[in-house]
């Protein structure tokens, strides 16, 4: 189906987002001598291994010891490094939420929590490893950051941009192969989201891995002469919420899509933010209060209604409350 579409963005190859992640804290390290990194026994998982060995005397193997972990990363902190913490996101925040907000979030301490294999795209690992809720777990804490960037070359830049910044983030990033379409000497701003599409009859705002599913949305969607706009909400928090006034007062609905739950993602802060301001219709693709379960990451996509056929039903349907 993407091969006969008009897409306003193709890709060449496939890379996980996890190897973007691993690139980027290579070049952050080389840039800057007081970037660390810990890990929790998953440095293969993670792509921090050329980091290991281009500086071992800046990486610490903690073992399966994640709170302990996020008790050095918060010390290290105070003596002027920048750690990079590393593990599965559901690692990385449900088993050691209470480290990250009383050592780290509320004393607003310069640590990158890093987190890989999030939603359902993990796969074959199952619901116990798929976690769904950890945008919003994070979101919700004081002083976070929260970024979930779309492809490989996005998270790479990211990864780049936390180390320059000071304070708290929460990365998130997956295991899947994924399609490259966003540039290679891309500039990543934290907290601006980057309207990739101009339309005028609906908003699809998207996240992580369903950008490039709402890419192939619009093009569906202009064929059947619907107009989409298409805006890549990479930073949850501080969100953009001039960029989504902006456009939602121009095409007067919107859809949100990310690989999360409805409760507390990017479809939740898009809406408070209408709601506040500029109410208008909007509909939700997202897990529906549901954990996951074990399958491929297109099995899991399809199953679950996050993809491309998911987003353009969403867009018809919110196009009819108008």
């Amino acid at each position: 189906m993407e091969k006969t579409l008009d897409l306003k963005f193709n890709y060449t190859e496939k890379k996980d987002t996890r190897s973007g992640f691993g690139d980027g804290f290579l070049e952050a390290g080389r840039r800057n001598p007081n970037v660390v990194g810990l890990c929790a026994d998953l440095i293969g998982s993670l792509k921090m291994g050329a980091f290991q060995k281009e500086f071992p005397e800046r990486f610490f193997q903690t073992g399966i010891a994640e709170a302990n972990m996020m008790g050095i990363a918060s010390g290290l902190s105070i003596n002027g490094k920048i750690p990079f913490t590393g593990t599965f996101a559901n690692f990385s925040t449900g088993r050691v939420y209470d480290q990250i907000r009383q050592s780290i979030a509320y004393s607003e301490k310069n640590v990158k929590i890093c987190a890989s294999h999030a939603g359902l795209t993990l796969g074959e690992d199952g619901a116990t490893h798929q976690i769904l809720e950890d945008l919003g777990m994070m979101k919700m804490l004081p002083n976070m950051t929260v970024i979930n960037p779309c492809d490989y070359n996005q998270t790479k830049a990211a990864t780049i941009a936390i180390a320059e910044y000071e304070g708290p983030v929460y990365l998130r990033f997956g295991r899947p192969s994924w399609p490259i379409f966003t540039p290679t000497d891309q500039k990543f701003e934290i907290g601006k989201a980057w309207k990739m599409i101009e339309g005028k009859d609906v908003t699809i705002f998207a996240t992580g891995h369903l950008v490039w599913e709402a890419v192939v949305a619009e093009a569906i969607l202009r064929e059947e002469g619907i107009s989409a706009e298409v805006i890549n909400i990479h930073t949850i928090k501080p969100l953009d919420e001039e960029a989504i006034l902006e456009s939602v007062a121009k095409t007067g609905c919107a859809v949100a899509a990310e690989e999360h739950q409805y409760n507390g993602g990017l479809g939740d802060s898009v809406a408070q933010t209408l709601a506040r301001n500029n109410p208008a219709p909007m509909e939700y693709v997202g897990v529906n209060d549901s954990f996951g379960e074990s399958g491929t990451p297109t099995q899991l996509l399809e199953k679950y209604g996050l993809n491309a056929a998911n987003i353009v039903k969403a867009a018809k349907k919110v196009l009819e409350r108008k």
